[in-house]
């Protein structure tokens, strides 16, 4: 298949977004609008023109989409894609694969809105802005939690009566479309490693950890919601469920103070007391900003810990994502705590952010792979097409 494939990739405050034309090609265009409910900027990169980066301001994903579209328009002329590739972040139990979105579908995504309050709506806005403005198109699901459903059952329920386990209430999984990217990587470019034991950090504002075994994902730290495992921007990651009560009984806590703490206001941000930024802390001297990336860092060590455990055994570790593809500091932090496991890691090599950062004489391989969504998304609406 031949037709251009353009991919939404709605977060809570952006919209990604590329255009496709071939299949196995790179983007014609790639981009992004940040800061979605104001001020924000539109920026683009692509073969036909040079980078673009300006200030927008747009109050909604609409609205975000209208920017994208308008300056794929005035460069690449009237685009009528033959699909469009939504990320969607929670595909509940019902979705272990991309899907067209049809009414049906989209009415079980609505449902799932407090599954992922962060997420799943703006993935919705995406969907209903799409439909608007490609109404010929092909609307295609491809979700965040469908990689993680060859996990075994044990790493999935949770210590609660079976009947929670059956009204969906489980360890889902995320960011399983970067995961799945990483995975496809692996096996074209590194035969041996592929079907070994994995330990791959998606690090960015959203964090989580995943246990590959032979390609396919094991365990993930991240489970029922996009909250669990690591510390994240503004996320809390792992938290006793007692806090959570004593914050109902005695600070009178309501779900919505309590939702808007752990999701906007924990973290990396909530830690530091600065930012959810790591290169404003790293560049900060304040205490709390070391606190922040200590517990960070530790946090990681400790679950690629316990990966290892799940795995017996640990061949690569590999960091991806905007924090771990960039940051060399935070990655010092975390292998320089794991040299137990057979890590050893290459200063003049993680300096300059190259492909593998371990030592030669490292019993484990440590890579950085830049995570491509957007072009696993693209493939995943190919081949539903092409099915």
């Amino acid at each position: 298949m031949t037709a251009s494939v353009l991919t939404l990739n709605a977060g809570s405050s952006s919209l990604k977004f590329a255009l496709f034309e071939e299949a196995d090609a790179a983007p014609t265009l790639r981009g992004q609008v940040d800061r979605i409910g104001g001020a924000g900027r539109i920026l683009a990169d692509g073969a036909e023109f040079d980078r673009i980066d300006k200030a927008v301001t747009v109050q909604d994903h609409t609205a975000a989409l209208a920017e994208a579209l308008a300056l794929i328009e005035a460069r690449l002329g009237t685009l009528k894609p033959a699909a469009v590739g939504h990320r969607i972040v929670h595909g509940g139990p019902a979705h272990d694969r991309p899907v067209l979105l049809d009414p049906a579908v989209i009415a079980g995504l609505e449902a799932l809105r407090p599954f992922a309050p962060l997420h799943q709506p703006h993935n919705l806005s995406g969907i209903y802005a799409a439909q608007q403005a490609f109404p010929d198109a092909h609307q295609i699901g491809c979700f965040d939690t469908g990689f993680h459903r060859s996990q075994p059952k044990l790493n999935r329920v949770f210590a609660l009566p079976h009947r929670y386990y059956e009204q969906g209430i489980c360890r889902y999984g995320f960011h399983g479309l970067s995961y799945a990217h990483i995975s496809r990587v692996l096996a074209a470019e590194h035969a041996d490693l592929a079907p070994g034991r994995v330990v791959v950090a998606h690090l960015g504002n959203g964090a989580s950890i995943c246990a590959l075994k032979e390609g396919q994902s094991v365990a993930s730290t991240m489970g029922f919601s996009a909250l669990d495992g690591l510390p994240m921007g503004t996320r809390c990651g792992q938290i006793d469920p007692g806090v959570l009560l004593y914050m109902m009984t005695e600070e009178r806590m309501d779900a919505a103070a309590i939702q808007r703490l752990l999701y906007h206001e924990a973290g990396l941000l909530g830690l530091s007391g600065i930012s959810n930024d790591m290169r404003e802390l790293e560049a900060a001297s304040d205490p709390q900003a070391a606190l922040a990336i200590d517990y960070f860092a530790a946090r990681i060590q400790r679950e690629t810990g316990a990966f290892a455990a799940v795995l017996q055994g640990v061949d690569a570790l590999v960091f991806t994502a905007g924090i771990g593809e960039h940051s060399a500091t935070l990655r010092a932090r975390v292998c320089d705590g794991l040299g137990w496991l057979g890590i050893a890691l290459d200063p003049a090599r993680n300096r300059v952010h190259a492909r593998e950062i371990s030592d030669e004489t490292s019993p484990v391989k440590v890579l950085v792979i830049p995570t491509d969504e957007e072009a696993e998304i693209a493939r995943s609406a190919r081949a539903l097409l092409d099915a």
